[in-house]
Order: structure tokens, then sequence, then C-alpha cells
């Protein structure tokens, strides 16, 4: 994921694990905001911060200073209890911390050259990750306790992923996913598939993670354009649609639930066959693909989640009618926006803007 740029507002952003609330990092503060209602739920000013992530909707955030602070050093982690406004815990290290993942048992850290594992509750080190250059801090987590994934880049030179069980700290599996440099990559909630995206831009590959066979393949577009991020739709199995956002400016959406509900009839039978497609090496129908053009200016860091996606259903065949789907965006230039989405049965793409504001003018409500 592309660095922050020195004019922009927002040096961070990230949202929880149910994307109830999502945390943004600034050169005075960082604020946190109910995704649903777009309320600023807390704020404090304490300087820049270049890491703020949320455990689910508790009060425990992990948050990195930016360095333009003496007493803000981007090597210190700081876990930080918004409810007491005191810091529970620091953690040292030689080497400024790029990424920072949670989940309840679980904290990660990531530096350049390793990644370190740590029991949540007790901060005991449980395992350390030698691994490639990763000056991005690209990395990939899943928060499911089953299938608790940790994915990082395995070359410098290709698009190979490491998958790193860390409940059971052993090494799951290499993914070989595209011939350059990954640039962006995702696990899904429940940790079963990850997506990933090279630097050259055009193709998002879907992987199934126990046997680390491909599902799917999207081709982007003929010419390149920088991934920001990758983002799975809610699912306890697959995930209904894939967002990517780009430097276009345009969210590129990736049906796949929907795409195999839609195409169960000439699939083969069987569990798989209701959820895979026919040929899983080969990219899905370009229907399976749609663009919101100029979502947001190009050019400008970007942020995209599904958080909320239903099927609609005809109740007497069952049959599959559409996709809806609400879809929330964070700019680095300082905006939250919300579009409501509905993928019809022809697998035609509708979308209107639902909410969009300036998340350095919200102001928190009088208690």
């Amino acid at each position: 994921m592309a660095t922050h740029s020195s004019s922009s507002p927002i040096l961070c952003a990230s949202f929880n694990q149910d994307y109830s609330c999502f945390v943004i990092g600034t050169r005075d503060g960082f604020r946190i905001f109910d995704t649903n209602t777009g309320r600023l739920c807390y704020e404090r000013v304490l300087g820049a911060f270049i890491i703020v992530e949320m455990l689910f909707s508790s009060s425990l955030l992990a948050i990195v200073g930016a360095g333009e602070q003496p007493s803000l050093s981007p090597r210190r982690l700081c876990l930080f209890n918004t409810t007491t406004g005191a810091a529970l815990r620091e953690l040292n290290f030689l080497t400024s911390i790029l990424a920072i993942r949670m989940n309840r048992k679980r904290l990660i850290v990531i530096l350049q050259d390793k990644a370190y594992v740590y029991d949540l509750n007790s901060l005991t080190i449980l395992d350390t990750i030698d691994t490639v250059p990763n000056i991005k801090g690209l990395c990939a987590f899943s928060p499911c306790l089953d299938a608790c994934y940790l994915a990082l880049p395995a070359s410098t030179t290709k698009g190979s992923a490491l998958l790193y069980n860390v409940m059971d700290h052993h090494l799951h599996c290499e993914i070989e996913a595209h011939r350059a440099p990954l640039a962006a990559m995702v696990l899904s909630s429940n940790g079963m598939y990850i997506a990933t995206a090279s630097e050259q831009g055009t193709m998002v590959r879907v992987y199934v993670v126990s046997d680390a066979t491909k599902s799917f393949s999207f081709r982007r577009g003929s010419y390149p354009s920088t991934i920001y991020s990758l983002s799975f739709g809610p699912s306890k199995q697959l995930p209904d649609i894939l967002a990517a956002s780009s430097s276009s400016g345009s969210v590129h959406l990736f049906t796949l639930g929907f795409a195999a509900h839609q195409s169960r009839s000439r699939r083969p039978s069987g569990f798989l066959g209701s959820i895979m497609p026919g040929a899983v090496t080969e990219a899905l129908d370009p229907a399976d693909h749609h663009v919101l053009h100029n979502a947001v200016p190009a050019g400008v860091k970007s942020y995209a989640i599904i958080r909320k996606v239903e099927n609609v259903t005809d109740t007497s065949t069952s049959e599959v009618l559409a996709c809806r789907a609400i879809m929330s965006i964070i700019t680095y230039n300082g905006y939250f926006q919300e579009y409501n989405i509905s993928i019809d049965a022809q697998n035609e793409l509708s979308w209107t803007l639902g909410r969009e504001f300036n998340l350095l003018n919200v102001k928190a409500l009088s208690s």
C-alpha cells in the first residue's frame, strides 16, 4: 500500500475487525468514529500518529507515533485505554514499526525485516518471523481464532505470499500469486480466503487458504494503477464481494458468492460446485467485475470496505434475485463516503452515494 503524502491530513486509517468503528490518525492526534452513524466517539489530541488500530469495540487501541514529537517515536508501540485515557503498556523496537494487527488473543508487530507475534493478554513474545525487506509493512491478518493466519510477502521480486498460523506457530503455505511484487493483500475475516494484487495492478486473484488453490482471477484492466486496498465483504463461507480501491480514483467490485449463486446451474454438483466457479484457474466472466468510476479523486489514497451484504431471494424458489451491499470509503484527503450498491439478476450494477462528510470537521457530541 502506498505511503501517505506529506500533504495528506490523514496519516493512517483503519476499521476495527467487525467494521462497526473506524479510527483515523492525524498530525494532531486520533479520532474514533461509529461507522453506522458517523458519530465521533472519541478524540485524543496528543500529536502525530502513523498507526492506530482498534480491538473490536473495546477500549483498547494500539498506537504508534509519527516521530514528529520526541515522545511519539515510530519505534514505540503503546497499548492505550480510551476509557482511562492512559497507556497500559509500551513496547520498544530497534527500528520503526510499519504495521500492527490484533485479535482477542494475538498482537502482531511488523517491522521492515521481522514480524513479532505476541500473546495479547500477557504481551509474551510467542514467535519471531524473519521476512524479506518489507518497507511498506505489507501484511494481511484474519482475526478469526479458528483460522488465524498472518500473510507476509515472500519475495521482493515476485508476488509470493507466506501464510503463517499464528495460533499454532507454524508456516502454513506459500502462494505464488503474481509475477510482479505484491502491492496489496487481504484475508477474509474467517481466514478461508486471501486476495492479492501486484504492483502491476491489472490482476486481482483469490486463493483458498486451506490448500493454497486459486479460486478466482479478475482482470481489472489493461492499464496499470496502484491498488490502495483490498477488502472482502462479510460472510461465514465464501465472501460475496471483493472491493479494490486504486490510484485511478475508481473502486472495483468483484462479485464472488453472488456470481456463484447465479451460475450454480451450469457448475458441478455438490458443495464445491455450489460455491466455486467451474474453471478455477481462469478469470471469471467480465460481468462479475463492476467499476465505480471516479468514486474518489484520482491519486488520493483511499481505503474501501464492504461492511454489509444481503442477498434478495425469491421466497417461492429461493432464487437469488439481487445482491445489495453498503460500501464505506475513507479518503486520505479527509472524507468518509458511503455507497449503497445493488447488483441485480442480470448482473447489472447500480449505486448511489448515501452520505459523505469531512472527518476533520465532525465535532464530538457533548456528554
